[in-house]
């Protein structure tokens, strides 16, 4: 019997339970007494005295030539093969499925039946575990909730229960982990909401965030530069205005001084620019002195780097922004729905993807 995963040390994993209850079960002793191989009981593999073997093995190690004697493996479990970071690769992914198919099933006797078993998520249109669901003989699909929407097992999940895990992920996180339906490019943000927002000088504080993209150019190629005025109230964030396009650095730096005048004195602001270990020399030498020239002009604006080590681009969106949107916590002001960069910026959240084949600066 193999057990296969992702990963050496999570194949073990899959293992260890096995191993332990050959080892601690008394029911197990009681009939049959110590199944145990003497000399041939590790944590990746162990032998019974009845001469079934099992073995863990990761994903892409060589499984050739294995058998206990004369024995080939009549036995494939394989579980959460699959990972998030392979699925986003399609090398890798045809990799592992190539290995498997190539590899790992060859180890059979060709004159003996083999049993395999896939377990898994569908947590992309593309993975290892649609493909083997494709060519099975039998595929269970289980999500957490019927095709009516209800619990498929009520005894031990509630709704109550779902109801509340739902609320604290992503649409996408749920659909993927426990409805194993992978959205595609496109589906994280389906609507944007527009309203109202309140007065600025309802606000404890606004933030003006914005996202140079070191390139001094208009071209279209290039990466969007970002800037926008967000407020919170009342348990909603509020993008109130914002720019968003291909400009040179000065203009950008022009962004923070509309932005200011936009506000007047009504509340007050803090100014934050992103600032990575990569943005940083181009921080020092590019904007500070646009910025302390600029300053010399129109006056003095407080600008903080923000120099935080943060997950993926996409990961944060969905993360942090779609559960806001879904719940009509994100609102876009409705005042500013004719201004051509609040357009773009929504046109960025519809095109959203894990894939990000579409431009994410605003977002």
């Amino acid at each position: 019997m193999l057990l296969i995963s992702n990963s050496h040390e999570n194949a073990v994993r899959l293992l260890e339970p096995y191993k332990k209850a050959f080892e601690s079960n008394s029911m197990l002793k009681a009939y049959y007494g110590d199944l145990r191989e003497f000399g041939s009981w590790t944590a990746d593999e162990f032998t019974l005295t009845t001469g079934a073997t099992f073995r863990a093995i990761g994903a892409l190690e060589s499984p050739r030539g294995t058998r206990k004697d004369a024995v080939r493996p009549d036995t494939a479990l394989v579980d959460d093969f699959d990972t998030d970071a392979d699925c986003r690769n399609p090398d890798i992914l045809k990799k592992k499925w190539e290995w498997f198919e190539e590899a790992l099933f060859p180890t059979r006797s060709i004159s003996e039946d083999l049993l395999v078993i896939f377990c898994g998520n569908l947590i992309a249109l593309d993975c290892c575990v649609k493909r083997a669901g494709d060519k099975a003989d039998h595929w269970d699909i289980v999500n957490i909730r019927d095709k009516d929407g209800k619990s498929s097992w009520p005894e031990k999940n509630t709704e109550e229960r779902i109801n509340r895990i739902q609320s604290k992920i992503s649409t996408k996180a749920f659909q993927q982990e426990y409805m194993n339906n992978p959205l595609s490019e496109g589906d994280t943000f389906k609507e944007m909401v527009w309203g109202k927002c309140p007065p600025l000088s309802k606000l404890q504080f606004a933030v003006v965030y914005g996202d140079p993209a070191p390139s001094n150019s208009k071209n279209k190629a290039t990466s969007f530069k970002a800037c926008f005025l967000i407020g919170y109230y009342d348990g909603r964030f509020y993008v109130y205005t914002g720019y968003l396009d291909h400009v040179v650095n000065e203009e950008y730096v022009n962004w923070y001084y509309y932005l200011r005048d936009y506000v007047g004195q009504k509340t007050q602001v803090y100014n934050y620019i992103e600032n990575n270990k990569l943005q940083d020399p181009f921080y020092e030498q590019v904007f500070v002195p646009l910025f302390n020239e600029k300053g010399k002009q129109l006056g003095f604006i407080g600008i903080i780097p923000d120099t935080r080590k943060k997950p993926e681009k996409f990961d944060r969106i969905e993360g942090n922004l779609e559960p806001l949107n879904r719940r009509g916590q994100l609102i876009l002001n409705i005042d500013e729905k004719d201004n051509p960069h609040m357009k773009r910026l929504e046109e960025q959240f519809l095109l959203i993807g894990r894939a990000m084949k579409s431009p994410a600066d605003g977002v």
